[in-house]
């Protein structure tokens, strides 16, 4: 299971850091992904992270959010900076793609 937390209402231009704990002995193992749907508006594949910490990052979110990871704590992180009123979202974290696992996302609202 994967279980996210961290988010909330954030002015523009603010910052969030969101977490995803997962509850298996195997995370180390296991590439992780951020998604999120704002909106009205389609999934979204934000960012991605292998076994190995490399990292790739949707065009909207690049030089903006930083995904990491902590395999001691089972743990990924998306700290998420100069945030914009298009970011807000539900954000989930993902293993295996979109026929993976999936937690129960988190709101990120960012006003205006």
């Amino acid at each position: 299971q994967l279980q996210a937390s961290g988010g909330g209402l954030v002015q523009a231009g603010g910052s969030l850091r969101l977490s995803c704990l997962a509850s298996t002995i195997t995370f180390r193992f296991l590439v992780m992904n951020w998604y999120r749907q704002g909106p009205g508006k389609e999934r979204e594949w934000v960012a991605r992270i292998s076994t190995f910490g490399n990292t790739t990052y949707g065009d909207s979110v690049k030089g903006r959010f930083t995904i990491t990871r902590d395999n001691a704590k089972k743990t990924v992180f998306l700290q998420m900076n100069s945030l914009k009123p298009e970011d807000t979202a539900v954000y989930y974290c993902n293993s295996g793609g979109t026929s993976g696992i999936w937690g129960q996302g988190t709101q990120v609202t960012v006003s205006s």
